[in-house]
């Protein structure tokens, strides 16, 4: 079976995302309905506004989504997706998917207009990873089964548990691949093992 990859297209850099998988060669496609996921090896959760998409989705795609982070699918979170797959957000009592240990605080990086592009060293990917942070998250705290990636002025901006990674800043608004060669990899060990 061939590998393909999903996007949730409900709102945010979905095209940006799908352009990085066609560039490596990697079948994908947006997904806006449970009944899409059928057949995926694994899914991205694109930048945006986390409290939007979550409304957008609705409980019973979050809890679907929930079950497939439960049973090890590869999830890939930037920006805002990684709020929705953070187990913990500072300042609120419920959180989304929580496939991962780590609690994320909103817009740590700033406000829209404080927006700002750098280089990463990014831990077993390269140490010149081009990032854009836009009203950021940051990691505040991790589970002893998380990996920090990469930092960003002392604060996690890149992490990973399992098969879940995750990142404050948009790998898809640059032209490197080279984190979105990482999670397909992550995707097609996953593929080996099931």
């Amino acid at each position: 079976m061939a590998t393909e990859i999903g996007v949730l297209g409900l709102q945010g850099a979905v095209r940006e995302h799908l352009s990085s998988l066609a560039r490596l060669g990697v079948e994908a496609r947006a997904v806006k309905r449970v009944e899409e996921l059928e057949g995926l090896s694994g899914l991205i959760l694109p930048g945006g506004e986390s409290t939007a998409i979550s409304l957008i989705a609705g409980e019973g795609f979050l809890a679907r989504l929930q079950a497939l982070a439960d049973a090890g699918f590869p999830f890939f979170g930037t920006c805002a997706g990684m709020i929705l797959l953070a187990r913990e957000i500072e300042g609120q009592t419920e959180s989304y998917i929580r496939a991962i240990d780590i609690t994320v605080a909103r817009n740590a990086s700033g406000r829209q207009v404080h927006s700002f592009e750098t280089t990463l060293a990014v831990d077993g990917i390269g140490d010149d990873i081009p990032a854009v942070f836009i009203r950021a998250p940051y990691i505040t705290r991790m589970g002893p089964g998380v990996q920090a990636l990469a930092r960003y002025d002392g604060a996690v901006v890149m992490a990973r548990e399992g098969n879940v990674l995750v990142t404050s800043f948009h790998p898809e608004l640059t032209d490197d691949l080279r984190i979105h060669r990482y999670f397909t990899e992550m995707v097609e060990n996953y593929e080996r093992e099931v």
